[in-house]
């Protein structure tokens, strides 16, 4: 096995691997015939399956990550950009898939604050009831769904919120004092809010709904551009509050 090779070697299984060794041994040579024998039926075998048809994924990149949640596994398997089929069109039809389901304190403190959210305002209106102003918008049950069920998304971002909220009813105001009650303003005001959330990057769904309130909700013109901060605004800062209690009760209290 220590026996020198001179000249050239060339190995019969390969295409053409030359290797030009004045005084090398056969010990330090087989790393390298076995790494070209193990290419050339490699490379064999991939074109054997694209004659048949069988075209191996070999750009195709597997990632499985074990999770374990309540004693069960799930494995995630993430592909290249280039092997992802297109979308199914019925996918977006079905519920997302989880791999386990929420716990009862997960529907539980959520709905929690949505009560005490809902009954704090609902309170506040018997003070302003006589000046005829109410905190029990609409919008803000859909800020509360945002908040508690879903913290961690982009709509939940206090800069969203509080951007999104006041520039939108500043916008339903100035549609209405420009067209007027109609199809006309209620079409402006929508379509500017949603310009205005882009380009300010503070998406915050609920919030395109105050222009429209404003328009059609005639106890809230005496309001004028107060109503950029109220009851909009102000009822954000409430529901933040009850958000941090919430997200604290879901870490520290499960059952």
């Amino acid at each position: 096995m220590g026996t020198p090779v001179r000249g050239n070697l060339y190995y019969h299984q390969s295409n053409v691997m030359a290797i030009s060794t004045p005084s090398t041994s056969l010990n330090s040579l087989s790393p390298l015939l076995v790494r070209g024998n193990h290419s050339f039926f490699r490379n064999k075998k991939i074109d054997l399956g694209r004659s048949l048809g069988f075209e191996r994924k070999t750009s195709r990149s597997l990632r499985r990550s074990k999770s374990k949640s309540k004693g069960r596994e799930c494995a995630v398997v993430v592909a290249s950009s280039g092997n992802m089929a297109a979308p199914d069109l019925w996918e977006s039809w079905k519920p997302q898939k989880s791999c386990s389901a929420p716990s009862l304190s997960d529907i539980i403190w959520p709905s929690a604050g949505a009560f005490a959210a809902m009954a704090i305002l609902g309170k506040m209106d018997q003070v302003l009831a006589p000046k005829g102003i109410s905190m029990t918008i609409a919008p803000l049950g859909a800020v509360s769904a945002v908040l508690f069920a879903a913290p961690s998304s982009p709509a939940a971002r206090k800069y969203n919120m509080f951007m999104a909220q006041i520039g939108c009813a500043a916008i339903g105001v100035a549609a209405f004092t420009i067209f007027g009650p109609g199809w006309l303003a209620r079409s402006a005001a929508l379509a500017a809010s949603i310009a205005f959330m882009i380009y300010t990057r503070s998406t915050h769904p609920p919030a395109a709904s105050l222009p429209i309130l404003f328009i059609d909700g005639v106890k809230l013109h005496h309001l004028s551009f107060w109503y950029a901060f109220f009851p909009g605004a102000a009822g954000c800062i409430l529901l933040s509050f009850i958000q941090e209690v919430v997200c604290y009760l879901k870490d520290n209290f499960k059952f």
